[in-house]
């Protein structure tokens, strides 16, 4: 929930839980019981913050994982009968386009572009940004060049290839499966073109690796949220994070019980990703769909121009 707030806005309130909606859906092809009451309890929090807060304008959005259960529009009669909420299953390139839309501040304004990857539970985007467009108000305008949505996330490799234990052999198997599939997109969009292009990055998985990186006693947003690793410390986190048992990743403040099992599927994502777009920066994005869809209503609204914006108004985005 948030507030226009000079160029930008304002995070009013925020709530955040993993409750990995797909877990099971490649091999049963639909959402399990378990995983529906998880997700009716998070969005029933939501729910009652949103009323609490007085929010008058919301987007509500589902995304892999009620694209390909079969039980999806099933759950999300349920969402609507029992919490009256409304969610909008999206498609894949709108989730793109949301997550260049809340992550394009975070570009560098001197680079040529970027190549911008959401590591999800169910899928993965990449999309290639060119340099973006600046307005006179409110964030960046996002130029994509180019995008793809892969059928891989960190929970579906890691139900396919299993998360506690990971050999060197298993990740590399992960890596080269992910590879496969970027590299039509890499044909088209990468090669020699990489010049002045940096990798921008959003997802539980690159924000644990800041939060490695960084040593942190516990994860700081403030500090991980737009800070920048070179190629040698990505290589460095990797390797401590491949060296740690599943009890040191569960004991690890920035990774703990909840990703412990899921980690190294999304860093065997992300070495696909760096293999194919071999960029010497990388920029953290604690910020992706939510934020996409807060600037879009926003800008919509007239936030940041001549619009009809009510500026006691609240947006939120779930």
């Amino acid at each position: 929930m948030a507030r226009p707030a000079g160029d930008g806005f304002r995070v009013i309130d925020a709530f955040s839980r993993i409750i990995r909606l797909g877990e099971g859906v490649t091999a049963s092809g639909c959402l399990s019981e378990v995983a529906i009451e998880r997700a009716l309890a998070a969005l029933a929090i939501c729910r009652n913050k949103m009323k609490n807060r007085g929010v008058t304008r919301a987007r509500l959005i589902a995304t892999e994982a009620c694209r390909a259960a079969e039980n999806g529009d099933e759950f999300l009669a349920r969402v609507a009968e029992e919490l009256g909420i409304v969610l909008e299953v999206i498609d894949r390139e709108t989730e793109a386009t949301l997550a260049a839309t809340g992550c394009t501040p975070l570009m560098d304004p001197q680079a040529e572009g970027a190549v911008l990857f959401d590591i999800g539970g169910g899928s993965s985007e990449l999309v290639w940004l060119n340099r973006s467009q600046q307005t006179r108000h409110g964030p960046p305008l996002p130029q994509i060049r180019g995008w793809i949505s892969l059928p891989h996330g960190v929970v579906t490799l890691a139900e396919r290839h299993g998360g506690i234990n990971v050999s060197r052999e298993t990740y590399e198997i992960m890596v080269s499966e992910v590879a496969a599939l970027i590299a039509p997109f890499a044909r088209e969009h990468g090669g020699d073109g990489l010049r002045g292009i940096h990798m921008l990055g959003t997802s539980g998985t690159v924000t644990t690796i800041a939060g490695v990186h960084l040593d942190l006693k516990r994860y700081d947003r403030n500090r991980v949220d737009g800070c920048w690793m070179n190629a040698q410390e990505i290589n460095v986190v990797l390797e401590r994070l491949m060296a740690m048992s599943y009890e040191d990743r569960v004991a690890n403040p920035c990774i703990g019980a909840e990703r412990a099992d899921l980690v190294l599927a999304g860093c065997a994502i992300l070495e696909a990703i760096r293999r194919a777009f071999p960029c010497p920066r990388l920029r953290v994005a604690d910020r992706g769909l939510r934020e996409g869809m807060l600037v879009q209503m926003m800008r919509d609204d007239g936030a940041w121009g001549d619009g009809t914006w009510d500026g006691g108004n609240q947006t939120a985005a779930s």
